[in-house]
């Protein structure tokens, strides 16, 4: 035969690995044009959305269309099965498919449903039984076959907080040593630092989004874990306890977040000046801990009250390192 114009790739992508980018580049290598349908239902444990952004950007020679149509996932749900897939697919597909590429048996009946040529990806050692579900049942145990988008959505990410001078960048660049991974540094020390520590109500918003965007991008980078020295949520008691008042910009950015970890630490005694420090007074640094224990939920939080650097250390090493056990 010719070389087909057209061809499908039809998966969950729950979520992509390496095998899945392996079967949409061999797909490319086949076809003149290639359309990547991303198959998803309400209520899966990853958004369908993120999952579509997700192989545009694995595979964007591709096309990649989201179909988030509630049908039946397997022929015994319903009598009609691969008629309501024809109907659903043919009416997302920019052009009809002379060509559909799978990795599964189910393909030569999609592809004879379609009129259209199955290709079967060979299965070898490299992608042997690999699977969503295996993934997603541990995904810290297949990190080496996660892209790095997919690694971000994963890794667990463990924030250092609480008032200044408690020992957080040490602690927070400890842990990162300690697991081998990356420490999201505070962005509002690279703010303010050349201003000598002028600060301004309106550079909130940016500091907030500034934590949050360099914590996005190193979670794509990261080994497992990723250590926060700050989150954006921290800049929201910061905005209230230099200003009274948070605006809803700041307090957005913060929202939805997730952490695996929160380690509070509590104040200490002693206060070591800063240009980018405001909290002279040990009485502040109390009340911002008590806002922190207020504003952080308890579930998932340890406070972390030690004077003593190596027991807090140690303290937080052990429950960084529970986040690594194997689920069950």
């Amino acid at each position: 035969m010719s070389r087909p114009r057209h061809a499908l790739v039809l998966g969950k992508f729950m979520p992509p690995h390496h095998g899945h980018v392996y079967l949409c580049r061999f797909a490319l290598g086949l076809a003149d044009r290639v359309t990547v349908v991303v198959g998803t239902m309400p209520h899966e444990p990853i958004p369908g959305a993120l999952r579509a952004g997700w192989m545009r950007r694995l595979v964007p020679d591709a096309t990649v269309v989201h179909l988030d149509a509630v049908l039946p996932q397997h022929p015994s749900e319903h009598p009609d099965f691969w008629a309501l897939w024809r109907r659903a697919l043919e009416g997302i597909l920019p052009a009809p498919v002379d060509l559909v590429v799978a990795g599964e048996d189910y393909g030569a009946t999609l592809a004879q449903t379609l009129g259209a040529t199955f290709a079967p990806l060979i299965r070898g050692q490299t992608f042997r039984d690999l699977s969503g579900t295996a993934v997603r049942a541990d995904p810290l145990a297949r990190w080496d076959v996660l892209p790095d988008c997919v690694r971000a959505w994963y890794a667990r990410r463990v924030r250092v907080v609480g008032p200044e001078s408690a020992g957080k960048t040490t602690l927070a660049t400890a842990l990162a040593e300690r697991f081998g991974t990356l420490c999201v540094p505070e962005y509002a020390r690279t703010l303010l630092e050349p201003r000598g520590g002028a600060l301004e109500r309106s550079d909130l918003s940016l500091i907030a989004r500034g934590q949050a965007a360099s914590e996005d991008a190193l979670a794509e980078r990261c080994h497992r874990l990723l250590i926060c020295d700050t989150d954006p949520t921290l800049t929201a008691v910061w905005s209230e306890a230099l200003y009274g008042a948070v605006d809803p910009a700041v307090r957005a950015v913060g929202a939805d977040r997730r952490y695996a970890l929160t380690l509070l630490l509590a104040p200490l005694d002693g206060w070591r000046p800063d240009p980018v420090r405001y909290q002279p007074d040990p009485g502040q640094r109390r009340a911002f801990f008590e806002r922190c224990l207020e504003v952080y939920p308890a579930d998932r939080r340890l406070i972390l009250p030690d004077a003593d650097p190596a027991v807090r250390t140690r303290r937080a090493v052990e429950a960084v390192g529970a986040l690594l056990s194997p689920p069950g």
